[in-house]
């Protein structure tokens, strides 16, 4: 067995196991790239004024005993005062003022009291036909 030509043989072998680490490395460099880009350009950036009414989501809740249909919204609060940074100070209806991270608030729609005004009316007519079905049924 020739020594050298085993030990250039494994020097080729080396070498070759470097360039696949480099093109390796550069690949994950420009998917990291193009990654970031692509998320980048998705975000949307939200600003909030003084006196907007938010939503704040409650990332925290439990689904046992509250329901899974159960919203996890809560609010509506009072923006008082947009940190350039992101933070949101925020008061509650009790006068409570409190900072929260600007990604867990969206501005409230202004017709939420109407859709859950009607919803508990037809909750409440569904109630009322119930009663009164079962009421003709039980007549018999």
């Amino acid at each position: 067995m020739d020594f050298e030509v085993a030990g250039n043989k494994r020097k080729m072998q080396i070498s070759e196991l470097e360039e696949w680490r480099e093109k390796t490395y550069y690949n994950s460099r420009i998917y990291k790239e193009r990654t970031k880009r692509w998320h980048d350009k998705r975000i949307k950036k939200k600003k909030f004024k003084p006196r907007d009414k938010v939503l704040l989501f409650n990332f925290r809740v439990k689904l046992f005993g509250h329901g899974k249909l159960r919203s996890k919204w809560e609010g509506p609060f009072k923006v008082i005062y947009p940190s350039p940074h992101g933070a949101v100070t925020l008061q509650n209806n009790e006068g409570t003022l409190f900072k929260v991270n600007g990604h867990r608030l969206n501005l409230e729609p202004e017709n939420i009291k109407n859709e859950l005004d009607i919803i508990e009316f037809i909750e409440s007519i569904g109630f009322t036909m119930s009663r009164f079905l079962f009421f003709f049924s039980t007549q018999k």
